[in-house]
Order: C-alpha cells, then structure tokens, then sequence
C-alpha cells in the first residue's frame, strides 16, 4: 500500500510481515498459512511476530485498518462519502490478491467481521463529530444493517472479479443507503 505517510520502526515490522502475508496469499489460502511461513518470507523471528500480532488474523485486520485509515480519514474534513468510498475500492483493487484471500476466510477474527466493526464505529462518530450527538438507538440499528449489506457488497465484488468500477460501486454503495441515513449524511453535507 502506497502513502504510509511518517512510519515508525515498529510500523515498518509490521508492513513487512502484512507483505509477508501477502505473498503468501498468492499461493496458500489464509486458512493454511502459517505463522512459520510468514517470518520465514520475510526474515523475521516468530518472537518478532509475536510481539506484534496475536495471529495472523490480527495481521490482516491491522493491515485492513490501515487501508480503512487511508481511504476515510478525509471525510469531515469537506471529502464526501462517495469520495471515500471510492479511494477504498481503488485500494482495494489495487491489494486484489490480499482481499480476494482474506474475505473468503469465515474463522474466528475475520476480516469481514473487523470491516465490520470498523465501519459502523466510523460511522457512529462521524455523526458524533457532525452533529455532536450520539446516534439514537434507531439509527445505530438501521446503521447497523446498512454496514452490513455494504460489506456483503464489498465482498461480492472482490470474490465476483470486480466488474463494476470503483465509482458505480460507490453509486451503488450510497443508492441502497436507507433514507433515514440519506438524509441524515445529506444535512452533515457527505453526500
């Protein structure tokens, strides 16, 4: 992933072990590569990894949050949502090989579980941030559904060969977004 922007050297460790990962995903599915494998690739000690991550679930999560970081961190600052979406579809496209192995994976600490989680908290305090109010419990659930079906979407496209671009799909993203939602992210100015 390109526009890491200023990185630590324990950053560096760990985007050399998400590369690690990512080669080994060319050839081995998520389910049956090994920890062994990973340092093994990129010359690491078990310990290192270790250190840095509870498995190599927690690996990709934390690699999917930086991508997550990148793409959505300009929203509130005059970036809308379709904007943002689109930056996370093209990075998404462009780590093909690394979403197409990590969302095929159903175990415990999944991927999709943690896009999950990261998208309805963004979500959560983007109103927050907006409105200076906490969804009500309403919209927390109708949210909720909506951030679901978006990953559900997500997925398909990547497992499906993503045969639509990056901004049809990020048309498609906002057009089955509940209108409760509309129109609260059309007053916050995001779409």
């Amino acid at each position: 992933m390109n526009n890491r922007g200023k990185e630590t050297t324990a950053d560096a460790i760990k985007y050399k072990l998400a590369e690690a990962v990512k080669e080994c995903m060319k050839t081995t599915s998520v389910e049956n590569i090994t920890v062994k494998q990973i340092v093994e690739h990129c010359g690491v000690s078990r310990q290192t990894f270790y250190r840095n991550f509870i498995d190599k679930y927690d690996l990709i999560n934390w690699y999917f949050d930086r991508l997550f970081e990148i793409s959505f961190n300009e929203l509130g600052s005059g970036k809308t949502l379709r904007e943002g979406l689109i930056r996370k579809f093209r990075y998404i496209k462009e780590e093909r090989v690394f979403f197409g192995a990590a969302f095929k994976v159903d175990e415990q600490n999944n991927l999709k579980e943690h896009d999950f989680f990261m998208i309805f908290e963004f979500y959560c305090r983007l109103i927050r941030e907006k409105t200076g109010r906490l969804p009500d419990k309403k919209t927390r659930k109708v949210l909720e559904m909506y951030c679901q079906s978006s990953i559900y979407m997500t997925v398909q496209w990547v497992l499906k060969g993503m045969k639509e671009t990056e901004e049809e799909l990020a048309d498609l993203m906002i057009a089955a977004m509940p209108k409760m939602l509309e129109k609260e992210y059309k007053a916050m100015g995001l779409i």
